[in-house]
């Protein structure tokens, strides 16, 4: 069995990975010439909803990866895991709406901040729920439908945007990856482009 201090070690790499892969793949979109394949995992603009993606799929990765390594040793893992995804992006909605509401505007170094904040909440949640008693085969069943539920939500709703405010980059008041010329959005790249 997993001690606490080596799971520990674990979910504290964990944060790291997640902080640091999550700020790279905030240019990835970019970096690739806007390479729509990539869409479903790097930020493809500056909504809230795109932000999100940035603590959920290098934690998901992650989470694989231990998965691999220690999952079968470590009680409650897929609970663990699905609470911390579903606590980070939750925490950076909270943090960032309140902020915002009281300064009236937002400031790249409290963003920052933030995003550091949610992905600790979120490790910590997981390694909380990891470390207490077992819940059971049925509660860790439905962490991983948790997981899958997430995981086809952050893979869909950057093609496939609902038109809340959550989705909507402030910068063009587009949503997703959209067309710049009609509105409406565009499919994934394997289904042919509407003409502009």
């Amino acid at each position: 069995m997993m001690t606490k201090k080596s799971l520990f070690i674990w979910e504290t790499i964990g944060l790291f990975f997640i902080f640091f892969a999550g700020s790279l793949l905030h240019f990835v979109f970019d970096w690739t010439g806007s390479w729509r394949p990539i869409a479903w995992l790097a930020a493809v603009n500056e909504s809230t909803w795109e932000h999100l993606k940035l603590a959920f799929w290098p934690g998901l990765i992650f989470a694989i990866v231990e998965y691999l390594f220690i999952g079968r040793q470590v009680k409650n893992f897929c609970l663990g895991k699905f609470l911390g995804l579903l606590a980070m992006p939750a925490a950076i909605i909270l943090l960032f709406y309140g902020y915002k509401a009281v300064l009236g505007t937002h400031n790249l170094a409290l963003d920052i901040l933030i995003f550091f904040l949610a992905v600790a909440l979120g490790q910590w949640l997981g390694y909380k729920v990891m470390t207490a008693r077992s819940k059971g085969a049925t509660a860790n069943r439905l962490g991983a439908i948790g997981l899958l539920a997430l995981t086809i939500a952050f893979a869909l709703c950057t093609y496939y945007p609902p038109h809340c405010f959550l989705f909507e980059d402030p910068n063009t008041g587009g949503y997703g990856i959209e067309n710049k010329h009609s509105g409406l959005s565009i499919m994934p790249a394997i289904v042919p482009r509407r003409p502009a």
